[in-house]
């Protein structure tokens, strides 16, 4: 596994680098045109998990790199050919692989007009360089032959970064790149710009896209054999019991089963990073003890609509030194890794026996875990977890609460706008102590405490204020997750940034709840997550309630 990982497209910096990328684009003197004059612009609208693009127009700037195959390659060599540009990470396991899926679709959407386009890919991994890293990822994701994955050195990379205006950082460790795609005219011009998201749903959708923008380049715009809506495509949640085909034949029961489960997301080009046979194996020791030891069930689910064919899963498992003793599910359409929040390649989730998401691990980034540890994380969260209140219970224990507060119940769940906002409503709550917890849809602590929240809203609610300040989120991605996560307060987005109008010192990162007395006055500051329903109960206790 390599030192340095990857983290999804959807944190506050990578939705920063995206702006800043279409922005400096603007700067750099390349004219954008009116996006309404797109006609799927109306369509798209409603879409949080799409990116409509960017139209551009401006020269798209050459460059000489190296593909996978150790040959120098240039942009100017494709004249005459509409070509997709993407930046991604050599050793990614998050959004890049969404990114190269969505381009093969495309090319594919256009039948036989795919022989005018040229697919390439510019790495954006500053730790991994190397020809060998390139032609790895070409490798495991079946393109060696179907694109050109380009390196260099560190400086050449960093020379055309810089023209395209692609932002690369290493974040604790991690990477974080501008997720840009570009359409190139056959004339070598820029057209469009994409920024791919980490929702697995919508990867057909932007193929279809892109296979749209192509086809209005090239001479006679061939027909786009694909007729997908934009509309979102909801997640399948672990609240709904659904069955999925299984490997070799069946289905599989996943969701709300009545019992607790244990699941891990992979895909077969995991081993890019990882030795996944082995952690696959060291899943097979912990299925072999759970009945035993009362351990839920695991089932694994493969990324089958990012594997390179149908094939790939298959061969993977029979090259396995033992048959697994647990069940594969295949995720065909991206919509389980969606609805069970997947965010990385593997990925370990532990629901409730009703579908509530309790546990998170990223094996990619966390390292591969064995079986005595992942025992105790999971008897840990099973042990912490919340028994959430009923709609029913929540509206007896919130019933005849004050009106300051009852103002709160009735916008459960709601996102609303902005700092002022939020400062607006802690000033109308004075008389009422309020806590105060800042989230974001990407952060898996914040999600793991969410429920205590919950539960603790529902408690309190008739006593004590509670908000969400949601940061760095989309609208879509923060609404998606209220829809799965119900409270019985609202959220106000905005960025981390706005917070210092609350919390001059600023926040250290996310999540962390602010406490705030009768008077207003901010008390005390939680950083980081609360592990267990009374460690943050007794914070509201001592710190809101004044013991």
């Amino acid at each position: 596994m390599s030192v340095l990982s990857r983290r999804r497209a959807r944190t506050p910096l990578l939705m920063a680098l995206a702006v800043a990328a279409v922005v400096a684009i603007v700067v750099a003197g390349v004219e954008l045109t009116s996006p309404g004059t797109r006609p799927a612009a109306n369509a798209l609208a409603t879409n949080p998990d799409l990116d409509p693009g960017t139209p551009l127009s401006g020269p798209a700037p050459d460059f000489t790199l190296t593909d996978q195959f150790d040959r120098p390659v240039s942009l100017h060599s494709f004249r005459g050919k509409a070509v997709i540009l993407a930046f991604n990470d050599s050793e990614c396991t998050t959004v890049c692989p969404l990114t190269t899926t969505a381009m093969l679709d495309a090319k594919a959407m256009l039948g036989a007009a795919g022989s005018q386009v040229q697919l390439l890919g510019i790495d954006a991994n500053p730790a991994a360089t190397a020809v060998r890293d390139v032609r790895a990822y070409s490798e495991v994701h079946g393109m060696v032959h179907r694109w050109e994955f380009l390196t260099g050195s560190l400086s050449q990379l960093r020379r055309v970064w810089r023209a395209y205006k692609i932002e690369v950082a290493v974040e604790r460790g991690q990477i974080d790149h501008t997720p840009a795609l570009f359409v190139i005219s056959p004339q070598g011009r820029l057209a469009e710009l994409y920024m791919t998201q980490l929702v697995y749903a919508a990867v057909p959708q932007l193929g279809q896209l892109v296979a749209q923008e192509v086809s209005r380049l090239l001479p006679g715009h061939p027909k786009v054999n694909s007729r997908l809506s934009y509309a979102p495509i909801p997640g399948i949640s672990p609240r709904r019991r659904f069955r999925a085909p299984r490997a070799g034949g069946g289905t599989v029961l996943l969701g709300a089963t009545g019992s607790p489960r244990l699941y891990l997301f992979f895909a077969t080009w995991d081993r890019e990073v990882m030795n996944i046979g082995s952690q696959l194996e060291n899943l097979a020791a912990y299925q072999s003890t759970a009945p035993a030891a009362h351990l839920p069930p695991l089932t694994a689910v493969d990324e089958g609509e990012l594997e390179p064919s149908p094939q790939a899963l298959p061969a993977f498992l029979s090259g396995l030194p033992h048959p697994l003793p647990y069940s594969v599910a295949i995720d065909r359409s991206g919509r389980l890794a969606d609805g069970y929040e997947v965010q990385d390649e593997p990925w370990l989730v532990l629901t409730s026996g009703t579908g509530r998401l309790l546990w998170y691990y990223d094996i990619s980034t966390g390292g591969p875990i064995s079986r005595a540890t992942l025992v105790r994380d999971v008897r840990a969260a099973l042990a912490r977890a919340p028994n959430a209140p009923s709609t029913a219970v929540v509206q007896a224990e919130l019933a005849n609460s004050p009106a300051p507060l009852a103002a709160l119940h009735r916008q459960a769940d709601q996102l609303l706008s902005g700092e002022p906002a939020l400062a607006a409503r802690l000033r109308a709550l004075r008389g009422y102590p309020v806590v105060v917890n800042v989230w974001g849809s990407w952060c898996a602590p914040c999600r793991a405490e969410f429920g205590l929240l919950g539960t603790a809203s529902a408690f309190y609610g008739r006593r004590v204020a509670f908000l969400g300040a949601d940061v760095g989120d989309s609208p879509g991605d923060a609404q998606a997750f209220l829809a799965q996560h119900p409270v019985s307060y609202p959220s106000y987005q905005m960025q981390t940034a706005d917070l210092t109008a609350l919390v001059p010192q600023g926040i250290a990162g996310t999540p962390t709840t602010l406490f705030f007395n009768r008077g207003g006055r901010l008390v005390y500051v939680h950083t980081g997550q609360y592990l267990t329903q009374g460690s943050l109960d007794g914070d509201i206790q001592t710190y809101a309630l004044g013991g």
